[in-house]
């Protein structure tokens, strides 16, 4: 079974368990201001968890694409991914935690296939001081299903990692509880920094044991949460059981929540019984093209392997969703993607453009699974291509201003500008250096490596609250920009033409942006029509709405929606006004003002602070209300 067959089988399984099966998000979502990409399975289903009815009803699962850039530089062991799918299941009030965990240890022992014996359970400890029990609840279920199998199951607390690589594993020991800092779900962490309001609650997580000898460099003792590579993560179970309504104090909810991802990637190779997640069936073949391409073989240049085969199947799925690579924020995330991939294609020799031979093999890997990639093949392709072709202009660029630094010798600086603006690895630079005779300082690594760790930072730093997965965003600032966002597009297509669509948005509580097609500059003068618009749709106080129509009634009504944007049999469509005074029917997941007289609270108006081009063909726009 690959990892095709098991994506197949999970949706099937949960089928014909009652369950209602959409599709995939995109990996940009257009109603979360809060994060760059989709980081989780859970993450297009947080408005449901909260309360939200879903319109599927009230069991959901999928198979969700998600992109997490936070550890780009990491990438190149042997189970870490920058894009990765999520196999989720949710209960939304219904079944719970004895269904969820019975379910599971089904599919993965008797549909999968994987043995009983290699896996390894985590619960949560407990939080006395909340008030907040043992979940002796899941390691009972869990004990009975691996007894079935004549499995020992004898628990242990573990509490910290710390408190894991002191003790380790006894003899007879497959169930581990851990504290709120790994076994606890909420949108912040732990119970203590758990935000007020929100529901939450333990989690069960389920490990693959691959049987390789435990490194101490990783603790004294191994145990399901150690990292050295002995366990693997395939799954976790939220049993979302609590809100919190104050600060030290949880009450149970009325009708609790499952939230399961498992992730398709790491089950696979539990299949294979393989701690490499690059051999399995959506990765190898990449290997192998690269393999050929290079004349290289994976065991003697497997870090590079890596990198190129993630990066370029998280970039391919990017332009799938409509993305494409620019200077800024999803597209500034892709473009860096593809440069490391070519980067990285140097170490194996290929020094010509190869993505036109390796993305349509990533391409043909789930063509027969997401028709999105197959509708968008080609254009996809041709996105990629492209980009590669600026960049080895950019990287012929680099060695003329190498030239220009090599005058005094290079530095640990310049080969860090090299890096930064010319995408020259440093290994690339100094084998340069050394062919052109171009002397290198003596403290340059240190420099350079100096230079590198103040990049991680300020990436950290931008990276806290943007990549964070969750319902940010929903204070009333959020909420007004947000409306006047969909008025802006109202107007702009009225203005500038109905070619106008939407290619991107970013709302904070301070401004709004708005990216959308067109082939040249909006002269001022059309700004101004379309402040004048936006502004009297907002003085005549229009009434704010909502409803769930049929997809393709929504569009035949006039509802407009994003580039990019894939939708399921129906959509939640916002209305501003009604009838003849309606200014906008727009597709979109939330959130809003109640009526768009709120936006002039303050006396504030909207206003167009700059437009400018973001890349070939799209213009953005900035606007506030001040």
């Amino acid at each position: 079974m690959n990892a095709q067959d098991i994506r197949n089988q999970y949706i099937q399984f949960y089928k014909e368990r009652g369950h209602e099966i959409v599709p995939r998000a995109p990996l940009v979502l257009s109603g979360d201001p809060t994060t760059l990409f989709t980081g989780s399975g859970m993450q297009p289903m947080i408005p449901y968890l909260l309360g939200e009815p879903h319109p599927k009803g009230v069991r959901i699962a999928d198979s969700q694409t998600c992109l997490r850039a936070q550890d780009i530089d990491d990438i190149g062991d042997n189970r870490h991914t920058t894009f990765f799918e999520m196999l989720g299941n949710w209960s939304l009030g219904d079944y719970f935690k004895k269904q969820q965990i019975e379910w599971m240890f089904e599919f993965l022992t008797e549909v999968v296939g994987l043995d009983a014996s290699k896996l390894y359970v985590t619960c949560f400890i407990g939080a006395p001081e909340y008030g907040i029990p043992k979940d002796t609840e899941a390691a009972e279920v869990w004990k009975g299903l691996f007894e079935s199998k004549n499995l020992s199951a004898g628990t242990a607390d573990l509490g910290s990692e710390a408190s894991g690589a002191a003790r380790g594993i006894k003899d007879g020991e497959r169930i581990f509880f851990y504290d709120g800092s790994k076994n606890w779900w909420s949108r912040n962490g732990a119970p203590e920094t758990t935000p007020v309001g929100d529901p939450c609650g333990p989690d069960s997580e389920m490990f693959y044991d691959f049987g390789i000898e435990h490194n101490p460099s990783f603790g004294e003792f191994c145990h399901p949460n150690c990292d050295c590579g002995r366990f693997m993560e395939i799954g976790n179970n939220v049993f979302m059981a609590y809100k919190k309504v104050d600060e030290g104090t949880f009450e149970p909810l009325e009708k609790p929540n499952i939230d399961h991802g498992s992730g398709l990637e790491r089950i696979a190779a539990a299949k294979l019984d393989d701690p490499d997640v690059f051999k399995i069936s959506v990765m190898w073949p990449i290997i192998e093209k690269l393999q050929t391409l290079s004349g290289k073989n994976y065991e003697s240049h497997t870090e590079s392997m890596r990198v190129i085969a993630d990066h370029l199947r998280a970039a391919t799925f990017l332009a799938v969703d409509g993305c494409v690579p620019s200077n800024k924020e999803q597209g500034y995330v892709m473009r860096r993607l593809l440069r490391r991939a070519i980067r990285y294609s140097f170490d194996l020799g290929i020094e010509q453009n190869f993505l036109q031979e390796v993305v349509p093999v990533i391409a043909d890997l789930y063509v027969n699974d997401f028709p999105e990639v197959a509708q968008k093949r080609e254009e996809v392709i041709a996105v990629l291509v492209k980009e590669e072709k600026v960049f080895r202009q950019t990287l012929r660029n680099g060695l003329k201003q190498m030239q220009k630094f090599a005058a005094n010798g290079l530095t640990g600086t310049e080969l860090f500008t090299l890096y930064d603006t010319y995408g020259f690895p440093v290994e690339l630079s100094a084998e340069e250096a050394y062919k052109q005779e171009i002397t290198l300082s003596p403290e340059w690594r240190e420099e350079f490596d100096a230079k590198m760790q103040e990049q991680r930072e300020r990436s950290q730093t931008a990276a806290k609250g943007t990549f964070k997965g969750g319902l940010g965003g929903q204070t009333m600032e959020h909420r007004k920009l947000h409306t006047a966002n969909h008025l802006m597009y109202a107007a702009l297509k009225k203005v500038v033409g109905e070619h106008v669509t939407q290619h991107g948005s970013n709302i904070t509580e301070e401004r709004l942006r708005f990216d959308f097609n067109n082939d040249e500059k909006v002269t001022r003068d059309q700004l101004d029509e379309v402040e004048r618009l936006v502004n009297d749709w907002i003085r005549q106080d229009l009434p704010v709405s909502y409803k769930e129509y049929p997809t393709d009634e929504a569009f035949s009504m006039g509802a407009i929606g994003a580039f990019g944007d894939r939708y399921g049999e129906t959509v939640k469509v916002y209305q501003m006004g009604e009838g003849d005074h309606r200014a906008s029917f727009e597709i979109c997941g939330g959130p809003h003002a109640d009526h768009t007289g709120q936006l002039a609270e303050g006396g504030k108006v909207f206003k167009i602070t700059k437009e400018e081009a973001s890349s070939a063909g799209i213009r953005r726009v900035k606007a506030i209300l001040a």
